[in-house]
């Protein structure tokens, strides 16, 4: 069977930086951050003292409270971007029979619903098993974000949750777009979810020195700066509607970007650091342009994993040097999270919009707080402002703990 074309036709965002997804759109042209002083936990209690929080969001604005009560706070977010995703692409929040039946759902969660599982622990020890929400397990588990959204808009295709840690969003949107390239869907509501603002969350990634002890929010967040330290932890959604090329012009549905390539790679190398020299992040790369039949020097512009964490920048950087080789040195590499902070599991998704977005504007989104260069990263960060271009092909990295590697492959639309 001939590989279907895939496209773009509407985006959704709940983000750090604007709880749609012009308004983040906007603020990451503009260079604007949505890292601040960590609120939603008694910063006292560690070195990290800043966080990306998603700012007055209200999910009684899209669902009733009766509802939301049922839910945890990325399942929250997952619905409220799904809403807008399908809205921007001229479609009803629910959809009608026949549509649903060739529709699917794949959203993932790298940690799913940590801030559930916390608070009903403290009432299982203060009040014993029979006052736990008989909603818990459903509340807690990573695929409720996928289930509850193919409930509420009456998607009845393919219904499924990639959890590859900080790859789960990326995941998630190739594996959507490998299921109507190959005819199981005729469209996806993908992306990926977040909600990991919770004590033991934010324990343990100071446990593992993974965030950054940087108190200032100004400059927390320094992806390849040489004076990076660490992560700054966020949260959110970002989710696509992906449709058959076909199907998207007979309905007269806009189109962002098109998507042509997935690369998909396991580093068996290590639980949380990259293998050196990013050589998974290198193999993942090289098989989404290759499955898409571009070559490197095609490439105008990556949006980077880009954590401001010391090893991954630096090898994010060698792998994109060993794929690109010199044109490595021409093309144009940012990090979002300098803005967003990290997502985990919604970076994913969040960062494929911006990337759909950036071609269909021809602007490269900027890398913000950028001082001090470091000599192991050496490439074109876009560290003075967002750039206009004319971005023909554009790449979005995400690499997770595990080992896991994600590149997404877009083409402008035409």
């Amino acid at each position: 069977m001939e590989k279907r074309r895939v496209v773009i036709t509407g985006v959704g965002v709940i983000s750090p930086v604007g709880n749609d997804a012009p308004t983040a759109w906007t603020s990451i042209k503009e260079g604007k951050s949505g890292v601040g002083p960590l609120t939603r936990l008694d910063r006292e209690l560690f070195p990290a003292k800043v966080a990306a929080e998603v700012k007055d969001f209200d999910i009684e604005q899209y669902i009733q409270k009766k509802e939301a009560r049922k839910m945890d706070r990325f399942t929250h977010y997952a619905l409220a971007a799904a809403f807008e995703a399908l809205e921007d692409a001229g479609l009803p929040r629910r959809l009608d029979d026949e549509t649903a039946l060739r529709t699917g759902v794949w959203i993932g969660s790298g940690i799913g619903g940590m801030e559930t599982h916390e608070q009903q622990f403290k009432t299982f020890q203060e009040r014993g098993y029979r006052r736990v929400s008989p909603f818990f397990v459903p509340m807690m588990i990573p695929d409720m974000a996928a289930g509850q959204v193919s409930i509420y808009t009456n998607a009845k295709g393919i219904n499924s949750c990639t959890v590859t840690a900080c790859a789960s969003g990326a995941n998630s949107i190739g594996d959507a777009y490998e299921a109507i390239a190959r005819g199981d869907a005729d469209m996806m509501i993908t992306g990926g979810a977040e909600a990991p603002i919770t004590t033991m969350a934010v324990a343990g990634f100071c446990a593992n020195t993974a965030l950054t002890t940087n108190a200032d929010p100004e400059t927390a967040s320094r992806p390849f700066d040489a004076d990076r330290d660490g992560f700054v932890i966020g949260e959110g959604a970002g989710i696509l509607i992906m449709e058959d090329y076909d199907r998207a012009k007979a309905r007269g549905a806009k189109i962002y970007a098109e998507i042509i390539g997935y690369g998909s790679t396991g580093d068996a190398h290590h639980i949380t650091a990259p293998a050196p020299e990013g050589e998974g992040a290198a193999r993942a790369m090289a098989q989404a342009l290759q499955k898409a039949g571009v070559t490197p020097d095609q490439v105008d512009y990556i949006n980077a994993h880009g954590t401001s964490t010391p090893y991954n920048d630096e090898f994010e950087t060698d792998a994109v040097k060993n794929v690109f080789g010199e044109h490595a040195y021409k093309l144009a590499m940012s990090s979002t999270k300098s803005m967003t902070g990290h997502l985990l599991g919604a970076a994913g998704g969040v960062e494929a919009v911006f990337t759909a977005l950036a071609l269909r504007d021809g602007i490269m989104p900027p890398t913000t707080n950028y001082k001090t260069p470091d000599p192991a990263c050496d490439l074109d960060y876009v560290t003075d402002g967002a750039r206009e271009a004319d971005i023909r092909y554009a790449m979005s990295n995400s690499l997770g703990f595990g080992g896991h590697n994600v590149s997404l492959l877009f083409k402008k639309a035409e």
